[in-house]
């Protein structure tokens, strides 16, 4: 079975991948921010310390993310984010080259996804889309 390439398709793809991604990527800030989904770990946690930005970013990238505004630089800095995360929470707990075993696959996943936005952009749903339009 053959897929024939259409740029509208893969354009509504992408917005979703970006939408879903930056919705579980806000549950972590909520998460560390608002204690919601609660994680025991982020139990007195305090905003400013190196956890409590790392939330500020997931929650407020998150929902730039999620709406689609000034997609490719926010994803840039997300990106960034979430390199940082894996090697100071992850990469330190074990083998660094084993995601898996450590604990890090999320952030490593979240980081490429988000290079990848960077790089491509939101998709045709979102704000930096309606303004390009005009």
């Amino acid at each position: 079975m053959a897929f024939a390439q259409n740029d509208q398709l893969t354009s509504r793809a992408l917005s979703v991948l970006r939408i879903v991604s930056a919705y579980l990527l806000i549950q972590h800030g909520t998460a560390k921010l608002l204690g919601f989904p609660h994680v025991a770990y982020f139990d007195g946690l305090q905003v400013l310390s190196l956890i409590g930005f790392a939330g500020i970013l997931e929650l407020f990238g998150g929902l730039l993310l999620l709406i689609g505004l000034f997609t490719r630089p926010v994803a840039f800095v997300l990106s960034g984010l979430l390199a940082f995360a894996y090697f100071m929470g992850h990469a330190s707990k074990g083998f660094a080259l084993s995601p898996m075993l450590n604990g890090g696959e999320s952030a490593v996943l979240f980081c490429f996804v988000f290079l990848f936005f960077a790089a491509a952009g939101g998709g045709a749903w979102g704000v930096d889309a309606l303004r390009s339009r005009k």
